[in-house]
């Protein structure tokens, strides 16, 4: 299904806020309601799932959706429940309907237009996934640094790719993943200027687990080389006032 039939639903839904809040509609317009969030799962449950963070976001809505219905549904029985409250619940559904389309149409369209080896511009293509490591989808980042890789292993920006990677890994607390990988940018990238980078954060991850004497002597490798640069300056601190976390 498309998502433009998931927005026409989801608005269908929406829409209901605000005549909901008027006295006297509440059964009436929940049980309309309940019928809409039920259309909105169905067109959900037939949309193309491509990939696995697709899969993840689905499994995520659905559990907001029912959460949410449920609390709705919840005040047919539940005497005492003024309009304000009603009105406030329903506003605070419709904004997670327009959250779960604006997630599917990123999704959507990002996985309908992939590009093929070697052709498009590697600058969006880094950026992209630059953007989903900052805003913290971090399975997306390492999908796209690891699709920049694959399809320029060998341009300017090859090397801040690799850290990227290392950076997905790091930030997901997967130090040892992120050791590799930040050891790899100076195996594949010895000229690039991410390389005093990688060490500092190598040194990091060794520190993260507890292999003390590596970070150690990978600092102290990292100021020998690069004295003029500010990772040096980071890791003269952690030498000096000894590996912290």
């Amino acid at each position: 299904m498309s998502v433009g039939r998931l927005a026409r639903v989801a608005a269908a839904v929406g829409g209901l806020a605000a005549t909901a809040a008027l006295p006297g509609c509440y059964a009436p317009q929940l049980v309309t309601l309940r019928s809409g969030l039920d259309s909105l799962r169905t067109v959900v449950d037939t949309m193309s799932v491509r990939d696995s963070v697709a899969l993840a976001l689905l499994s995520e809505t659905r559990r907001e959706m029912a959460e949410q219905r449920d609390i709705l549904l919840s005040t047919r029985a539940t005497t005492g429940t003024t309009t304000q409250e009603l009105f406030e619940q329903m506003g605070r559904l419709e904004g997670k309907l327009d959250e779960v389309m604006g997630k599917f149409q990123s999704v959507t369209q990002r996985s309908s237009t992939p590009a093929a080896p070697g052709s498009g511009d590697p600058n969006q293509l880094y950026d992209q996934a630059a953007q989903d490591l900052t805003q913290g989808r971090y399975a997306l980042a390492l999908q796209g640094f690891r699709d920049f890789l694959q399809r320029y292993p060998q341009v300017e920006l090859s090397d801040n790719a690799q850290y990227g990677i290392g950076e997905s890994f790091f930030a997901q607390s997967a130090f040892d993943s992120a050791a590799v990988e930040y050891s790899r940018v100076e195996d594949r990238y010895p000229k690039g200027d991410r390389v005093p980078a990688a060490l500092y954060k190598l040194g990091l991850s060794q520190e993260r687990l507890k292999k003390n004497a590596e970070a150690k002597k990978t600092f102290e490798d990292l100021v020998k080389r690069f004295p003029s640069s500010g990772e040096a300056q980071l890791a003269r601190e952690r030498l000096g006032g000894g590996t912290r976390r």
